[in-house]
Order: structure tokens, then sequence, then C-alpha cells
């Protein structure tokens, strides 16, 4: 296992993180199934965990708790908030109000007293940032937070909370978690340029593409993978973004192979390539999942290969770019942009 620096913090992080989004109900996983991932992950070098109180509505948040317990200090623990926790319309935001409340939720279903990064799921428009820092800022003192973090927020929003802390002397986002792969690349263009000037971290998720890069992908083979019964539009290979992703995935396994690697390796060892990126997180829903990609912790791909990457998807493209979360809305609706 590899070790960076996360951002400019001092903590040193693996390469490859362990995210438990399909801990519980969303990936069906047991807390058998979950303690043996987090063992096995644990004792290969992983040392950042990374979940969210809206994976299975708190349920992940429990189960990393008691995989954990009784070695709490020997990890890096992340957690999320601000995506909607039922239908009380303000237990969802970054409000002071809200953040204050389920941070202690998510202590008390982690079974911690803290955690170690903190992060705001999604940019909260209706939020300003001076609350949402405030608030922050405030936990981190209470020594509930040691850092906190942004997750997919698009690059402007990204300077605008560094501006906001150092007009108002709050502490600062010191990460940031957006979707990056071989066949999403568009943050190349504006985020990790600015990820890079104010030194945060990066911790990347998606970077199998939902499963479009694991393997189980190919031509002329029925999707068979969880992701595409949960998510089944985003797999349909008669709609054009979905083709031309599955033709990228076919010249991808050709480089692949020559490379000597599986897709799995090539595209983790993309991602973990870019200079911004600190680490790339994970998601495996079974011990055989986690093994096969456990086995790219050392991936270093070659200018050669990288080269060769840039030809099939080109530096900055998106080739789902409906799909992005920091796509300003206005590009994906005609409407939004008329008068």
């Amino acid at each position: 296992m590899q070790y960076r620096t996360l951002g400019r913090t001092g903590v040193q992080v693996s390469t490859l993180v362990l995210g438990a989004m399909n801990f519980g109900e969303i990936g069906r996983t047991s807390q058998d199934e979950a303690t043996a991932i987090v063992d096995a992950a644990l004792e290969a070098g992983v040392n950042l965990i990374d979940t969210a109180d809206r994976y299975s509505q708190g349920e992940s948040e429990e189960m990393v708790g008691k995989a954990i317990a009784g070695r709490r200090d020997d990890l890096v623990l992340a957690t999320k908030a601000s995506l909607p926790m039922g239908d009380e319309r303000n237990h969802q935001g970054s409000s002071r109000r809200w953040l204050v409340a389920e941070l202690d939720n998510s202590l008390r279903r982690l079974g911690v007293d803290h955690v170690d990064l903190y992060q705001i799921h999604r940019w909260d428009p209706t939020t300003s940032d001076e609350e949402t820092l405030s608030a922050l800022t405030d936990l981190q003192r209470a020594g509930k937070i040691r850092y906190f973090g942004s997750s997919t927020y698009p690059a402007y929003r990204i300077v605008q909370a560094e501006w906001a802390a150092g007009e108002n002397r709050l502490s600062r986002y010191v990460t940031e978690q957006p979707s990056y792969s071989i066949l999403q690349r568009g943050i190349e263009t504006h985020v990790l340029p600015v990820t890079e000037q104010y030194g945060l971290g990066v911790l990347a998720w998606s970077p199998l593409a939902s499963g479009w890069l694991s393997g189980a992908v190919r031509a002329g083979r029925e999707i068979t993978t969880n992701r595409s019964q949960v998510l089944p539009e985003r797999f349909d290979t008669s709609l054009p973004a979905n083709q031309a992703r599955l033709d990228a995935v076919e010249r991808l396994a050709k480089v692949a192979d020559e490379a000597g690697l599986t897709m799995i390796q090539l595209a983790l060892g993309f991602v973990t390539a870019h200079p911004a990126v600190t680490s790339a997180i994970i998601g495996p829903r079974t011990l055989d999942h986690l093994h096969s990609q456990l086995a790219a912790a050392d991936t270093v791909l070659s200018a050669d290969v990288l080269d060769a990457i840039d030809e099939i998807v080109a530096p900055g493209v998106d080739l789902a770019a409906h799909e992005k979360f920091d796509t300003p809305p206005s590009l994906l609706d005609a409407a939004l942009r008329r008068r």
C-alpha cells in the first residue's frame, strides 16, 4: 500500500480508501460481511474508511462502527452529511441547525466521540458558506471533528468557500471528494486545478465508473452488475452516452491486456496517477470485490499507458456529462438558460 499526505493536514492516508456505501441495504451486505471487508482492508494497509449518514439511512455508519470497535485510533474515519435523512424538511442541508444535530447522530451510530473528517455531501444552495463554515469550525473547536471537507463541489463553489473562510476567519475545507474516472474526466478542467491551488486533499469516488471499468461490462455480454440493477438507464447501451462508454471500455480493455493489467488496475492506477489526487475510494460489496481492487494498491501506470488512455478518452472530457452532480443545471436543461 502507498500513502500520501491528505492535503496540508500532515495526516498520512492510504492511496486506496475503503468506501462503505455498499454496507447495509444498498449493497445487501450483512454485518459479518462488512466486518470481514473492514478486517481485510485494514490488514492490507488501508487506513481511511469513508461513509455517510445517507448510506442506507444510517445503517452503513452503524455497521462501520461495529466493525472498527476497539481499533478506532488505528484509522482515519470520515463521514458526510447534508443529503435528506427522512421526510422532515429540515433534516437535510448544511445549516448550523442540521449539522450540529446530525453530527451527534453520526457519532452515536459510529460509536465514537469524534470523526477525523466531516464532509458536506453536496453543496446546499439555500445556505450561505458563512453559516456552514461557522458551524463546522465550532464543531472542530469542540473536538467532535478534526477536519472538514466538501464533496462534489463545482470549482467556483470551492473557491467561494475558501474566500469565505478567510474573510470571516473561519476554518477551511481541507479536502474535496469528487467523482473521477477514465470515463468521467471533467474535473481535470476546473476542479483539480483549484484543489491544487488551495492545497486540498482529493478523495476520488467512483473510480470504476459505477462498474463500467470493473471488467464485468464488455460488448456482447449481458450486464448483470448490482449497479445496473439499481440504475438500469445508466447501462442501457441503446443510449448514445452508454454506447460511447462501451466503445471506450473495449478499447481500454486492449490497453490493459497489452500492459498486463486488469481493468481494475488500469482504472485505479489512472485515478491515483493524477498529482492532484490523494486517494481513490473503492466500494466493495463482497470480499472478492475487495481483493480484486486491493490488487491495484501498488499499480503505477507508465507514460505510454497514460498516453494510450488519453487517446481513448481525452483529458477533461465526461462521456456522460448528464450524470455529473456538479454540472450547472442550466447546461442540462435549455429552459433554465432562456429568459
